[in-house]
């Protein structure tokens, strides 16, 4: 697989409250985060070391190749998370058109919704 996209940001949660969302994100329906869109389907957990990795299966039938790895080390206040997610996915990559839906998407769902609901 390749790499190709990757972003990293703090998150105001530490690293056990967002492995427990990234591996259940249904688990507080007060908090709903994982808003899909049409042309995606929930992903599954196809990795997992607690507390500082999840893997996902692809969100878009169209690339069921993709994967978003979530890299979760504590932040240096120990409080919260610094939140990398890697897109991978098998060649050929996707065209820019189609990569950057991927990215922004990603970036929407855990630096948006997610970093929302928790707060910040």
């Amino acid at each position: 697989m390749i790499e190709v996209g990757a972003r990293r940001r703090n998150q105001p949660a530490p690293p056990h409250v967002l492995y427990a969302a990234l591996t259940t994100p249904d688990r507080d329906p007060a908090r709903n985060w994982l808003l899909l869109l049409a042309d995606e389907r929930r992903p599954a957990v196809v990795e997992a070391e607690e507390p500082g990795l999840v893997v996902w299966s692809s969100l878009w039938p169209r690339r069921p190749d993709a994967r978003i790895r979530f890299e979760l080390p504590a932040d240096a206040s120990g409080q919260g998370t610094d939140l990398r997610w890697v897109l991978l996915v098998d060649e050929p990559p996707p065209d820019a058109s189609l990569l950057g839906h991927l990215r922004r998407r990603v970036n929407e769902l855990v630096n948006a919704n997610l970093r929302y609901t928790l707060g910040q």
